[in-house]
Parts: structure tokens; sequence; C-alpha cells
């Protein structure tokens, strides 16, 4: 009985990386773009030491503006990988989750033309560390 269940314990952990990638794979692809864009400027940024992966939405919303223009706001977090910073493989069977740093919470806003974002206006990304964005939402209060 033990046994059995920590075989279905153990089968659960390595499905949940899976499930993290398959939600990615899942966003439609102006979604997704909007994504990659986060990734991209997490990587450039030199204080930035790890390399994420996407790892659930929060919250979406997206207005149609008719002609294949849509403007999207999309709030999701990403999470910290094993994988060194640079990576180019995203892929969860190779980069595995790490559960010892914080994830990243992450906002974008911006407008696509036919799926592909447009550069007017220009795309707003935002990134913060969850126990950061916990400490400042605490300090702006007045008690």
């Amino acid at each position: 009985m033990a046994a059995g269940l920590l075989l279905l314990v153990c089968a659960g952990g390595l499905l949940l990386p899976a499930e993290a990638q398959d939600s990615y794979n899942q966003l439609p692809t102006a979604v997704r773009a909007g994504v990659d864009l986060a990734l991209e400027q997490l990587t450039s940024h030199a204080s930035v030491k790890h390399h994420f992966r996407f790892l659930k939405s929060v919250e979406k919303k997206e207005r149609d503006e008719g002609f294949g223009v849509l403007y999207l706001y999309h709030n999701f977090h990403l999470r910290p990988t094993r994988c060194a910073k640079g990576t180019p493989a995203s892929d969860s069977r190779v980069c595995h989750f790490r559960n010892d740093r914080p994830v990243m919470d992450c906002a974008v806003c911006y407008k696509t033309v036919n799926e592909q974002i447009e550069t007017t206006p220009e795309p707003y990304v935002h990134c913060i560390q969850r126990p950061r964005l916990t400490a400042v939402k605490l300090s702006s209060f007045w008690f």
C-alpha cells in the first residue's frame, strides 16, 4: 500500500513540469508572443541570473479592434529553472523548475496585428519577484 502511494506521488511529481510546458504550448499565438517578449527581456537583463520558463497565467484580457488588430494584457508567472541563463531550450524534460527561488510575476501589455507584436505603441513589459511585490505593496499602506 505504501509503495503504491509512493509511486503515485512520484509519478505526479514528474508530470508537473510537463503540465507547465503544455500550458505554454496551449496559449494562443498572440499571447505566447507576449510571454516570449518578457522572457527575452529577462534574459537580456544583466542582473537576472537564472533561466526562466512559463509557469501559469494569472489574468488575460484582450480587446479585438477588427481587421486582425488585438490589444492584449497578460499577467503571468515565470519560474526559474536549473538550466544556465541563456539556454535556448525551454523544454520541461531539459530545464526543470527550481523550488528554492521565488516566481517572477510579469505583466505585458501590447498591440498585435495578425498575431505579430507591433512596435507602436511600444509594448509594456514589467516583471518583479513575487516576495518583493508583496513587500512593496505592504510598505505603501498607511496604518
